[in-house]
């Protein structure tokens, strides 16, 4: 008996120590933001800003100015800033907790060709990761499985649910296909040459994601007598329901995939990645092609890129007139809570401020499809936004003091802020 008391009693402290809070209950009571400078993720700004919003939905934005009535409870922002929530796509968050502990790993499964996989029922909404992004202003992710050359298909979130029945706020959205590179690294433990080796199986992968999407577009006639579950998947690429991620750097793959998957009667397709874009900005312009354009807050790959090439690249795009969102897929999901930061080194690059909130923002919304509820700040519009001290995009400013997720007021505590209040107290005492 006493062996099975002190059983239970590890994993009561167990459970209470590794489990999320309790998500917010349902807005009740109506909200008004004043005086807040107001980024409206649109590229607009208002000074002096008033927001009102009431069940989970915003139903005021103007200047503070105005003779309206002010509603419900009213939170005095003058000298912050308020912005619509952040959004991080192409990211496996609540599919892995610890790289190391395979138990927690569920980012990808077995194939190479399995658009069938659902990220969204193994999306872990209790992951102290996911509830790591929200004291940054990531408040919403397409969390997207990885692995083999179709990894399967992603959906949408928002971070503070029970379940991911409760999170998902548009499920199965898009499938993602990480494109053959022409060439690949070295494996030293094979007796291969160390650095970049030009891959000798590219044709041979290539004409294995052609092979198989001629093979869905004829399962789709309607005629096989047996379910084939990764044909019936990609229905939604060739109707148009499903947008398909392509995950490609170098001019060569770049234009490989999009011919190819065009060529396959694809009809919606997002350019992952996009290191060497900028080389082929009319090609993508010429078939409407959006780039999710990776992080900033990397090296050069090649030695005859510019240094600050990754710093720079999303300007570069958005000069030649692309249609850009940030995404940081290539880095581990904790880095993520950096994502308002990649786009403000983008504007120590150049770029207008206010554009930078868009890749974040209303251009992610957009290229996601739900820029009809989320990425702006706008009457009608769900109200998840978050208020900060300073600039969201820079890391002294970056403060937040209220965060909402469909009107609920959210934590902003985290297992971080926790142990930074323990040990502050600790050294403070010192």
């Amino acid at each position: 008996m006493k062996k099975h008391i002190y059983i239970l009693l590890a994993l009561g402290i167990f459970f209470q120590t590794t489990a999320q809070q309790t998500p917010a209950p349902k807005q009740t009571e109506a909200i008004t933001i004043e005086g807040a400078t107001a980024h409206l993720g649109n590229g607009e700004v208002i000074e002096s800003s008033l927001i009102m919003f009431e069940d989970g939905k915003i139903t005021f934005v103007g200047d503070s100015k105005m003779r309206i009535a002010r509603k419900g409870k009213i939170i005095d922002a003058t000298g912050k800033h308020v912005y619509p929530g952040f959004i991080a796509p192409g990211k496996t968050l609540g599919l892995v907790e610890i790289d190391a502990v395979r138990a927690t790993n569920d980012k990808d499964e077995l194939g190479e060709l399995i658009p069938h996989v659902r990220s969204l029922i193994a999306y872990n909404a209790e992951s102290k990761v996911v509830e790591s992004m929200r004291p940054n202003g990531v408040l919403l992710a397409q969390i997207a499985p990885e692995g083999g050359l179709i990894s399967g298909t992603s959906s949408i979130v928002q971070f503070d649910a029970w379940n991911w029945e409760d999170a998902a706020i548009k499920v199965d959205d898009g499938i993602h296909l990480h494109w053959p590179n022409t060439f690949k690294q070295g494996r030293w433990w094979a007796g291969e040459e160390p650095g970049y080796q030009p891959n000798k199986e590219y044709a041979k992968q290539v004409q294995k994601v052609t092979d198989f999407m001629q093979n869905a577009i004829v399962y789709e006639d309607g005629t096989a007598k047996e379910m084939n579950p990764a044909f019936a998947a990609m229905k939604g690429a060739f109707d148009g329901s499903k947008k398909l991620y392509v995950y490609a750097d170098g001019e060569k793959e770049i234009i490989d995939a999009i011919n190819t998957l065009k060529n396959n009667k694809v009809k919606e397709i997002v350019l992952m990645g996009g290191y060497h874009a900028y080389k082929i900005t009319d090609f993508l312009k010429s078939h409407n092609i959006p780039v999710m354009v990776q992080y900033t807050h990397n090296l050069p790959v090649f030695e005859d890129d510019d240094y600050d090439l990754p710093y720079k690249l999303p300007k570069l795009l958005v000069d030649a007139g692309l249609f850009v969102a940030i995404q940081n897929s290539d880095a581990e999901n904790f880095q993520t809570r950096n994502l308002p930061f990649y786009a403000g080194q983008v504007v120590q690059q150049g770029l207008d401020k206010e554009v930078a909130v868009q890749l974040l923002t209303g251009n992610t919304a957009k290229i996601l499809g739900i820029d009809d509820s989320y990425g702006t700040l706008e009457n009608g519009k769900s109200a998840t936004l978050f208020i900060s001290e300073g600039d969201a995009l820079d890391m002294a400013g970056n403060q937040l003091t209220h965060a909402f997720i469909d009107g609920r007021s959210v934590s902003l505590e985290t297992h971080q802020t926790k142990l930074w209040k323990r040990y502050s107290e600790k050294y403070e005492a010192e």
